[in-house]
């Protein structure tokens, strides 16, 4: 097994929503390449408010690390920057933040490849999820052949409709399997749920030290810091000579210097975001993988059976949680139509101290995930940091995209081409330099991924999403 099909299977990101072939490819070949913009909810204006809220678009930046530069450079703390969700960093983002902090300050920050459009005053706070969706544009270039022979526009376009057609056929029009993406557990470098076991199971130290020295896909200079940890141990480790970019492990091997064995305060470094994130990942590693066994079995995943749990979807797209009902044998035919009009979604585990229990065929089928993960005897409670703690929830196991296009656009020149595609395909990829270059155009809902949608259609390893 290549080490990108073991990260895949450490995420439990590895089927299909059909039987397919895909058409390969690379994405980000370019940063532009890559282009999201937020559908903001409406935020109401107010001269007197106490907020600046503000259009930010960047280019190639990491929304916590941007996140903590524009608090420094406003003089507050990162806490009272609030936005509605984290983008992809290797793209160009547009998205709205709200700061708290006085409108000429946050206008006069200046950050490379950042540019600050500041839409007014505002009483109105921003919370995870507070957005409609996401637009994307996105050119997946080098598509080729399993063979890795190159694709031609025709040949890749005739793929793209195919697959279209299948997955019409199979689940509906507009609804892809609800994946959760690489994104959320770290692209290169999943360590996220791995830090997420050890927090469940309150061993710190492991926590710690695996989010300093796991492996991963980053540059040579980091790979060394993280050997040296692997090897010799942190305290082989001179602070000052850490890459200036790896600030939360400073922050964190500066803690432990001063506090030696502090593993919990170590581990509180990091950002709350980021701390909450690695139980978060953890739980989406058991609802891929619960969504992989239940196509795998053949049962449906647009359609609910007897002992589903079901629940409304808002106008937004976004599942309301309180709403979750149990499918009954006489209840099974009204709830199916919902689901087909969209009223409705068929929801799986997102496992917590509070979880809701399908019942009959799908119970067992969670349960075998769970047991599976060895998480069985896990309670999902966090008493060192009870914050941490999840009740649990549910998610969609569809999505539904909207306003899908597909065209061809011309080979790019290589000067204009960055990253993996200098390096040229290695072992194992699919794609090639003379392939056909896609563009996609889509609309997703907040918390869907739109690599886990262009997956569908590539059929890559994870490296190349």
């Amino acid at each position: 097994m290549s080490s990108d099909d073991k990260i895949a299977e450490a995420i439990g990101l590895t089927g299909y929503a059909v039987d397919s072939k895909g058409i390969g490819g690379i994405l980000k070949a370019r940063v532009s390449d890559f282009r999201v913009d937020e559908i903001s909810s409406k935020i109401s204006l107010d001269q007197k408010g106490r907020f600046t809220a503000a259009n930010v678009t960047l280019t190639n930046w990491e929304t916590n690390r941007f996140i903590s530069k524009l608090a420094r450079a406003c003089g507050i703390s990162r806490n009272r920057v609030f936005f509605a969700g984290t983008k992809d960093k290797r793209a160009v983002t547009k998205q709205v933040f709200i700061i708290d902090a006085p409108q000429k300050r946050v206008a006069n920050v200046s950050l490379s490849d950042v540019e600050i459009e500041i839409i007014g005053r505002t009483h109105q706070k921003l919370g995870f999820g507070n957005h409609k969706g996401n637009r994307f544009t996105i050119i997946v270039r080098g598509c080729c052949n399993e063979d890795g022979s190159p694709m031609s526009e025709s040949e890749a376009i005739a793929r793209i409709q195919q697959i279209e057609d299948k997955m019409k056929d199979e689940l509906g029009e507009g609804i892809f399997p609800n994946w959760i993406g690489p994104q959320r557990f770290g692209s290169g470098r999943p360590v996220t749920p791995i830090v997420g076991r050890h927090v469940v199971n309150g061993n710190w130290k492991s926590a710690v030290m695996d989010y300093l020295s796991m492996e991963g896909e980053e540059n040579d200079e980091v790979q060394a810091f993280r050997k040296q940890i692997r090897e010799e141990g942190i305290d082989s480790i001179d602070i000052d000579s850490i890459p200036n970019w790896l600030g939360y492990e400073r922050d964190i091997l500066t803690h432990l210097s001063n506090n030696t064995e502090d593993w919990i305060g170590a581990s509180k470094k990091l950002p709350n975001n980021l701390q909450l994130m690695t139980v978060h990942s953890l739980q989406s590693v058991v609802f891929n993988n619960t969504l992989k066994k239940r196509l795998e079995k053949k049962i449906p995943i647009a359609i609910p059976i007897e002992g589903d749990l079901v629940g409304r979807i808002d106008d937004n797209g976004q599942l309301e949680t309180s709403s979750i009902v149990g499918v009954q044998e006489r209840t099974l035919n009204r709830i199916e139509r919902n689901c087909k009009l969209g009223r409705l979604a068929v929801t799986s585990q997102l496992p917590g101290s509070e979880s809701s229990l399908a019942k009959g065929k799908i119970a067992k089928l969670e349960k075998e995930v769970i047991k599976d993960m060895d998480l069985h005897k896990s309670d999902w409670v966090i008493n060192d940091i009870s914050r941490l703690t999840t009740k649990g929830t549910r998610r969609p196991t569809i999505s539904r995209f909207s306003d899908f296009q597909y065209e061809s656009v011309p080979i790019a020149s290589l000067d204009m081409l960055e990253g993996k595609w200098l390096e040229g395909p290695k072992d194992g990829e699919m794609w090639h330099p003379e392939g056909a270059c896609i563009r996609f155009r889509f609309t997703l809902p907040s918390g869907s991924y739109a690599t886990t949608l262009l997956r569908e259609f590539m059929r890559v390893p994870l490296n190349q999403l």
